[in-house]
């Protein structure tokens, strides 16, 4: 770690843009992604942290020896990825399981401007206000001068915090081959369009995605504004979910607000072409409402609306759970804020590998018989080794 060390003894400075720390060693709930930046204190510089723990962000200022020791502590502990942002250049800090430490610096072609050490600043967005993006100003999402419109200022936060989410599975994205992402249930594609800009333009990415819908027409669309744009390898098509077969492997799958079922068969497929990462938030939870019984919890769910949210609930708890099952880290988190859409929870999954136990098995299926309730991702992975049966429900889904 002392090239570490001597690396953040050169660049913790007024020319520090700031640093991110991502992609943890052993994914747990604890925290997940680390954001440095200077500040302007009492007439000092110092640094602040911000701790993101998938719900919510803790700042922390730290003088500059103190934050060195603690930049170096979350390197050899806790997280394998850093990106450090001065002035002059961007530097990669990679640290490999047996602790080897890899530096690869990239200088910029012009100076950046250096960092606002305001306390009280306008939010840092991945895509940033002010720096005209193509596909957002033909969306009217942004001017041509680069101002959010104000209507749409809601879609701008929400691409933004999408964005995030995929900067934190980047760690588990393979760089130096071509990748495969697909949406499934694409829409207009905002989401589509800009995870390409971000992976293939910011951040160089060599990948190709394939986003699907049913609609024709917003189909036609997407793909005439993809040439529009030059997006080479980004493309679209019409079609079923549960009727795709696409290619042979796929190392990202995103899947948003794809109605009831269809959210299951998009992760049935990720799990089977055993994706890197998934992100997913599902929508239109309907299935289980129709499934769920119980003598104990009769005085809760004779309220449709109380068992309608109970029921949405309980079937992205049992798909979370499910993915555990089929060897993936899992985390339930906050999409976006509920006054903005109720629809704000993400699963996000990182491929593990994690071996599960026929009695973590048959505790899930367990909580479905109580519950008296047959998902269908349950049913579309039942064959995969450790999977709860799903058997005693088949007259359920014969109904």
């Amino acid at each position: 770690m002392e090239e570490l060390r001597t690396l953040l003894e050169t660049c913790l400075n007024e020319e520090l843009l700031h640093i991110v720390i991502s992609g943890q060693k052993v994914m747990t709930d604890a925290i997940q992604k680390i954001k440095v930046r200077p500040l302007q204190g009492r007439g000092q510089l110092i640094f602040q942290a911000a701790l993101w723990d998938g719900k919510k962000e803790f700042h922390k200022n730290y003088e500059e020896k103190e934050m060195i020791s603690a930049l170096l502590a979350w390197m050899s502990r806790d997280f394998k990825q850093m990106q450090l942002e001065t002035t002059k250049e961007t530097v990669t800090v990679l640290v490999s399981k047996k602790g080897k430490v890899t530096i690869r610096s990239k200088r910029c072609a012009q100076r950046r401007e250096k960092a606002d050490l305001r306390h009280n600043r306008t939010k840092q967005y991945l895509l940033q206000e002010g720096i005209p993006v193509p596909f957002l100003v033909k969306l009217g999402v942004m001017t041509p001068e680069g101002k959010v419109v104000r209507a749409k200022y809601d879609k701008f936060r929400q691409i933004n915090r999408f964005l995030e989410f995929i900067e934190d599975v980047c760690p588990v994205l393979e760089n130096g081959r071509e990748l495969t992402v697909i949406d499934f249930g694409c829409g207009k594609s905002y989401l589509t369009f800009a995870v390409y800009y971000y992976l293939h333009e910011k951040k160089g990415y060599d990948l190709k995605i394939i986003g699907l819908d049913l609609k024709e027409d917003v189909i036609r669309n997407c793909n005439h504004l993809a040439e529009e744009f030059g997006y080479e390898k980004l493309h679209f098509q019409t079609g079923d979910i549960a009727d795709y077969e696409g290619p042979d492997q796929v190392d990202l799958v995103i899947t948003l607000h794809a109605c009831d079922t269809a959210t299951d068969y998009a992760l049935a497929k990720a799990v089977r072409w055993n994706a890197k990462a998934i992100l997913s938030v599902p929508c239109c939870q309907h299935e289980l409402n129709g499934q769920i019984e119980n003598e104990m919890l009769k005085p809760i769910l004779k309220y449709g609306l109380l068992k309608e949210r109970i029921s949405a609930l309980v079937t992205d708890g049992l798909r979370a759970e499910l993915l555990e099952q089929a060897g993936y880290h899992v985390q339930v988190l906050e999409f976006i804020d509920m006054e903005h859409t109720p629809k704000n929870i993400l699963l996000r999954a990182v491929w593990e590998d994690k071996k599960k136990t026929e009695k973590s098995g048959e505790s899930l299926r367990g909580c479905m018989d109580f519950l008296h309730v047959q998902p269908t991702l349950a049913a579309l992975l039942s064959d995969r080794p450790g999977m709860p049966s799903t058997s005693l429900y088949k007259e359920i889904g014969d109904r």
